[in-house]
Order: structure tokens, then sequence, then C-alpha cells
């Protein structure tokens, strides 16, 4: 279970997140929503370590963590980015493979066999010497979906997951989301596509632009 308590987030003197705090439950699917500009972005980049807070504390299951410097301690957070920021330069499999061998120093051979696992579980089989020019949009998510998995995290999270999307592929992702739930997945979704968020969450977490 991931807790978030008292977290404020601020730049320069503008406050974006004000004392915010929010539980998200073992195996569920947490949607942030609301207007843009009120701060659903920030508070991923913070919850995934992007940003540092300016108060505030973050527990996986009881134990306080520090995402922005989660040192040599198992994967918590795994984030898919809105553009995907996969690696032009390297291939399907060597954008999935490069954090586990490189951060967490996994031997290289066990990298690639789960990574063909997951590649097989997300329908990406055959694609893993393609490089991210060849690939369409839902294909490229795919892999960033893929790529954040192979570092075993604990949550993952999404930022507007949909924004770019067609509706079939919309519900294709949701799908997606809904099966890692099956797995036990616990996972947290931030969008601005209400009906989206409806479709696939436990629980929908509101936040509102500060005045």
């Amino acid at each position: 279970m991931l807790e978030i308590k008292n977290l404020t987030k601020k730049f320069g003197s503008k406050i974006v997140i004000n004392n915010l705090s929010m539980t998200v439950k073992d195996n569920e699917i947490m949607a942030i929503v609301g207007p843009s500009g009120a701060g659903k972005t920030t508070l991923l980049r913070c919850i995934t370590g992007l940003e540092r807070v300016n108060s505030g504390a973050f527990y996986w299951d009881g134990k306080q963590f520090d995402p922005a410097n989660p040192g040599k301690e198992d994967t918590i957070i795994g984030v898919v980015f809105q553009d995907y920021q996969l690696f032009p330069n390297l291939t399907v499999m060597g954008n999935i493979t490069l954090a586990p061998t490189m951060v967490k120093k996994e031997p290289k051979q066990q990298v690639i066999q789960d990574a063909k696992e997951l590649l097989k579980r997300l329908g990406l089989q055959g694609k893993e010497d393609l490089y991210p020019y060849q690939l369409s949009g839902g294909q490229k998510q795919r892999v960033a979906i893929v790529r954040a998995l192979a570092m075993n995290p604990k949550i993952l999270c999404y930022d507007e997951p949909t924004s770019a999307l067609d509706p079939a592929l919309r519900d294709e992702v949701a799908q997606i989301i809904l099966d890692l739930k099956k797995q036990e997945m616990t996972q947290i979704v931030v969008t601005h596509d209400m009906d989206f968020a409806k479709n696939v969450a436990d629980e929908i977490k509101r936040v509102e632009q500060i005045q």
C-alpha cells in the first residue's frame, strides 16, 4: 500500500499542491483527475521522484521511502510517460533491457528472457529488433509499458496515457491496465479523460487548481 502524507509542492512562491494526503491500496487502480493546470502531472512527478517535494512523506507498506532517491532498494515506482520517451537509437529490446542491466545490474540473458515474456504478454512479439520510428503510437506506448514493467515496480504510473490516441486505442490501453490489475499490479493513472478514469479506476482522486 502506498501512503502519501501532507505533500506540498511549490514552484517559487506558487503553491501547486497543498498538504495533500492519499492512499493507494494494493492491486487497485487510482485515477488522478482534474482541470488543466491543477497539478495532476506535478503530483505524478512527485510520486515518481522526478520532482522533489517541499514537504511531506511517502510510505510503502508502512516503510518511509524517498521517490527522488530510491538508492539500491527494490524499485517501488515505475512510470510510463505521456510521450513515451523511448531512446530513438535503441531497438525495442535495447530500450527495455537498458535499465535492468545498467541500474539493477541484473544478468543480461535473464533480462532478455524476461523482456521477451513481457513483450509477448502485451502483443509485441516479433518487434524486438525494430526501432521506435518503425512503431505505431499504440505500439510505442506498449513498449513504454514493458520497459517500466521490466524494472519490476510495485506501482506503475501513467501520465495521460490516452491523450494522443484514437478511441479504439484508448480502449486497448484500458484493457492493458485492467489486465495488469488482474496480475496484481497497483497502478496510478493521471488523466483528463473522466470516462476513461471511470472505466479503469477503483478510486478517483480529484485535484483542484489552487487560487
